[in-house]
């Protein structure tokens, strides 16, 4: 695996990719036959397993990034994840310092996109903006990925601007890496999850939620294998986030028994209350879930 300052030719990384994939499939073989031996039918594990409410609850980044986000509205949004102590809260640059004094003391932190949605933005204006968030108190960055050049297979020019934007935001700062999975191939999808390892970001994420579908099953299985293939390799660890259509707990445990390990979402509060009724023993509580209310900030459609 490259290191943060080595630079592939596309040819470079396309072998990387293919060798990963393989990996992936040689790990899913063994993996079949492991099962098969102990007579596992392969299910999910974890989607029906005893509820640990304050795991979950890290589990959430509590989102709301509409473009006509009020103020209000980002003050509600933090008094949920404070109630509720969630992981973070993610919205847009110009809410950072808000949600910063907002959540002051509360243990849970800003998260704040970077070249949102389209990702095309010039690597100068997404250093600047980064770099922006994070003096403003921002501890997490959910970066956008070039897609159209991730599709093209124009791999260097994404590795340096992530390369860029590692050395200009070290650790502490957490930086994920947006792919916009419903735009790729499952080869694309393995080719952005070497490119953030070797630029030693700390986590892929499915989607935006503004650009096709959201999270699937199968991305965030294919997405995990492969940062799992990367860390035998040597590559530093990742972690996988699901966003983008996760809207209860159902959807929220699949994606973590999946190989999720976050989970981006504005039905925060309502995952945490279907968990509380399973866990109080009632059931069908998400067929009864209400229209938005100052407690529901998922309001919308689409997005997340």
């Amino acid at each position: 695996m490259a290191t943060s300052t080595s630079r592939y030719t596309n040819a470079e990384w396309e072998a990387l990719t293919l060798q990963t994939q393989r990996a992936i499939a040689g790990a899913e073989t063994k993996q079949q036959q492991h099962n098969g031996s102990n007579g596992s039918n392969g299910a999910d594990v974890g989607v029906d397993a005893p509820l640990d409410m304050a795991a979950l609850a890290k589990t959430i980044d509590h989102t709301l990034l509409k473009l006509e986000a009020t103020l209000p509205q980002i003050d509600g949004l933090c008094d949920e994840a404070r109630r509720e102590r969630f992981a973070t809260v993610c919205v847009r640059l110009q809410h950072v310092a808000r949600a910063i004094s907002n959540l002051k003391g509360s243990g849970v932190g800003v998260a704040c996109v970077v070249g949102f949605h389209e990702g095309t933005y010039d690597t100068n204006i997404k250093l600047v903006e980064a770099q922006e968030a994070v003096r403003l108190g921002a501890t997490e960055l959910d970066i956008v990925i070039n897609h159209p050049q991730l599709i093209a297979h124009t791999y260097e020019p994404i590795y340096k601007e992530l390369a860029a934007l590692r050395t200009a935001l070290p650790a502490p700062t957490t930086l994920k890496l947006i792919l916009e999975t419903s735009q790729l191939s499952p080869l694309d999808i393995i080719a952005g999850t070497c490119l953030a390892a070797a630029a030693r970001l700390d986590c892929v994420k499915t989607s935006t939620g503004f650009c096709g579908r959201g999270a699937s099953v199968a991305d965030v299985r294919l997405m995990a294998a492969a940062v799992d293939a990367l860390a035998v390799s040597g590559a530093a660890g990742m972690f996988v986030k699901a966003s983008g259509g996760v809207r209860g707990l159902g959807d929220a445990r699949t994606m973590l028994a999946a190989g999720a390990e976050r989970i981006g979402t504005s039905s925060g509060v309502w995952i945490m209350q279907e968990a509380r009724a399973v866990e109080a023993g009632e059931a069908g509580l998400g067929a009864e879930r209400p229209a938005a209310t100052r407690l529901y900030t998922d309001n919308s459609i689409g997005g997340y």
